[in-house]
């Protein structure tokens, strides 16, 4: 079910649609994919609907529709980033939020960087995916510029090859769903006029002034942000980690769901570190009996082709095995893992 919609007003009297299931648990704020944002329009997309409700089962979860697009006000002329900080100022402040995390995806990334810069005592952690700290990293490559391109020349055309190029061709009736939100959720002028911001946004100043812990997620096949931009970010923000995801697609969830919302709740309730705390000395955390055997032959110092071969598994499926296991000991790499194990007497 939908979240009951509420109302915000931001400090430039612009009205923000935003929904807030109310559950107990930390708070998370999901900013939104402008300028394709509407609320009530996601939660009709199954992939984005059990994504929700599976990260409701343990947070507050909070989305809003930015201006110019979804259910909030339509008639602007200014999408800066500025401005859309406010619209988030707005939501934190009509839901009485005192601490919260922050999502970022792709668009909004500048948004939740420049935020929790901002705001250090109200940011919790921040999660990124598809992730700059500047928006022409993003808007730069040639097929996104010629997919912009379409915009004023062919509406249709632009929303179901933006949407499918999110999800993936192979997405069936969640893609349908999509490039529909997409279509009725702004119109091309406000399209135009966000991309053209994002393409201008830039917060690297901000970055080393980000003191939350932040979770940057990256596909092992990532087609809109190269890796290697994606890492320098991680390793340039103070409490910064790499969260590899076990898909490749350009959009969260439309893969490997339960491996991504299980990367995204472990850190943001921060089970990863709470089984030493609560007395598990080997840190293990919920380690399966495979995922152990491939810890200890990556601490030996064996290639993933390695370990396959002396399990008996396919290289896709140890990576597998890996990511998971990273996540659960809340590590970035190999040699974090490595050093972890031999650390705590796992090998």
């Amino acid at each position: 079910m939908v979240p009951q919609l509420r109302y915000a007003r931001t400090t430039d009297d612009v009205t923000i649609a935003y929904t807030d299931d109310g559950h107990r648990g930390p708070a998370l704020i999901w900013l939104p994919p402008a300028p394709f944002s509407d609320v009530v329009a996601q939660y009709g997309i199954p992939v984005l609907r059990d994504a929700y409700a599976r990260l409701s089962s343990q947070l507050r979860l909070i989305l809003f529709d930015g201006r110019g697009s979804g259910h909030s006000q339509r008639d602007v002329a200014d999408l800066s980033l500025e401005t859309e900080l406010r619209d988030l100022d707005a939501v934190v402040r009509e839901a009485r939020l005192t601490r919260f995390a922050l999502f970022g995806y792709y668009h909004s990334v500048p948004n939740a960087i420049a935020y929790a810069a901002r705001h250090p005592s109200l940011v919790s952690h921040l999660v990124l995916f598809g992730a700059t700290a500047r928006g022409p990293d993003v808007m730069s490559a040639p097929e996104t510029q010629a997919l912009l391109g379409l915009i004023e020349r062919n509406w249709d055309l632009f929303v179901e090859s933006a949407a499918h190029a999110w999800m993936g061709w192979g997405a069936g009736e969640n893609g349908r769903l999509m490039a529909e939100m997409f279509r009725a959720a702004t119109t091309p002028a406000i399209a135009r006029a966000a991309m053209d911001a994002t393409a201008a946004a830039d917060v690297t100043a901000e970055v080393p002034m980000v003191i939350a812990p932040t979770l940057v997620l990256q596909s092992r096949s990532e087609r809109q942000v190269p890796a290697a931009l994606t890492q320098a970010l991680a390793r340039s923000l103070p409490d910064g980690r790499i969260g590899l995801l076990a898909g490749s697609a350009a959009s969260l969830f439309a893969e490997e769901a339960d491996a991504d919302i299980g990367l995204i709740l472990d850190f943001l309730t921060d089970q990863a570190g709470s089984a030493e705390r609560r007395g598990d000395p080997s840190g293990q955390s919920g380690l399966t009996d495979r995922e152990l055997e491939v810890l200890r032959l990556i601490a030996a110092g064996e290639t993933n082709a390695g370990i396959a071969h002396q399990l008996g598994l396919s290289v896709h499926t140890v990576e597998r095995h890996a990511v998971n296991l990273y996540r659960k000991i809340g590590v970035r790499g190999r040699a974090e893992a490595a050093a972890l194990a031999v650390r705590r007497g796992l090998v």
